[in-house]
């Protein structure tokens, strides 16, 4: 199956009258701004695509049971959605998924199933009870309507400002895959982020798809040891580039989030932030995905990171431009533009009087 912009413009038709459009934030000590998704329904962006194919589903008359794997975000989104549509939902999520996130699934009603110690073995489990009782299998990130949901994150950006960069963090590729479907035609670079030891995407994009046991990381939402196959065509033709963050500098990213621009993010949610830093630009937007964070980890890390102090900031000069001729605003009736008035201390002499009379028959 393919998916392409105008999916995304459909998904977008689809969730405006169930979701708000999150706002964008300038971050000044970083000098990036920020798409705070983390303010979004069940407190991530997973809840648009969990949404976008279930009413997809319902357009084609799919009205099987739904099940789907998560490691707690796409989890609490499928629920919600599944919630205000009144459908069914089994949510597979493993051992070590947050309370907050389990807690936040069984708030909406959906049946959890606790199962292994990471997302691809409650994948495989799944899948298996899909397989078993005739369910539909969602996937949270490798499937055409789910990207498609994600993608209207973009066109949201793309409505707040004009960027020229915009980061965003991959585990298995969809919300990178659909931004980029979203912004690419309008010539913004598209920058994915991945922690170190936890980039599979990154190896399968140089034609590695070996699969590695990913490392512990703070970025649980984007801990996926096998990565999508459909998202990787998608980035491998969209995608201009992958920054791999260090674990250290993404603790240190997610502190000042909260202590600096007082935006509470997820591990997830703030590697793209921690990954702007090495990307140039002049309108860098990145994409803050999640603000579940655990209140015990929160805690910890405020207790024990120390972040450096920002640098100072360069004072900067705007000039005012003057605005283009089309724009110039309506002048009040009987006004003359500024250039046409005459000066205050220099008075015009009547039209009807003879030039060539003496100066002082003129005074």
């Amino acid at each position: 199956m393919d998916v392409s912009a105008s999916d995304v413009l459909a998904a977008q038709a689809r969730l405006r009258k169930y979701l708000d459009v999150t706002p964008t934030h300038y971050a000044e000590r970083f000098g990036t701004w920020l798409k705070l998704e983390n303010l979004q329904r069940t407190g991530s962006y997973k809840v648009r695509g969990a949404l976008n194919a279930l009413l997809a589903a319902r357009e084609r008359g799919d009205d099987r049971y739904v099940i789907t794997a998560s490691a707690g975000n796409h989890a609490q989104g499928m629920a919600w959605a599944a919630y205000r549509l009144g459908i069914p939902a089994i949510t597979v999520m493993p051992r070590t998924a947050p309370d907050t996130k389990v807690a936040g699934v069984a708030h909406w009603g959906a049946t959890v199933r606790l199962h292994g110690e990471t997302y691809d073995e409650a994948k495989a489990f799944a899948k298996e009870l899909a397989e078993h009782n005739g369910f539909r299998l969602l996937s949270a990130f490798d499937d055409p309507d789910v990207i498609a949901g994600q993608g209207t994150v973009g066109l949201e950006i793309a409505a707040a400002m004009n960027p020229d960069v915009v980061l965003v963090p991959i585990g298995g590729g969809g919300l990178a895959s659909g931004v980029a479907l979203a912004l690419k035609s309008q010539g913004v670079r598209i920058v994915g982020a991945q922690v170190e030891g936890v980039d599979a995407m990154s190896r399968a994009l140089k034609g590695d798809r070996s699969l590695v046991d990913p490392r512990p990381t703070l970025a649980d939402g984007v801990r996926v040891k096998e990565p999508g196959y459909l998202t990787e065509r998608i980035l491998r033709d969209l995608l201009d580039d992958v920054v791999i963050v260090r674990e250290a500098e993404l603790r240190e990213t997610l502190v000042r989030l909260a202590l600096e621009e007082h935006v509470i993010a997820e591990g997830a949610g703030a590697l793209a932030l921690a990954a702007g830093k090495r990307v140039a630009g002049k309108r860098k937007c990145a994409v803050v995905s999640g603000g579940n964070v655990d209140a015990g980890v929160l805690a910890a890390l405020l207790s024990e990171v120390r972040p450096r102090p920002p640098r100072k900031p360069r004072r900067r000069v705007r000039e005012r431009l003057p605005l283009p001729a089309a724009k110039q605003p309506p002048l009040p009736a009987g006004l003359l533009p500024a250039s046409d008035a005459p000066s205050p201390r220099q008075k015009s002499a009547p039209s009807n009087i003879r030039k060539d009379l003496p100066e002082e028959l003129l005074a």
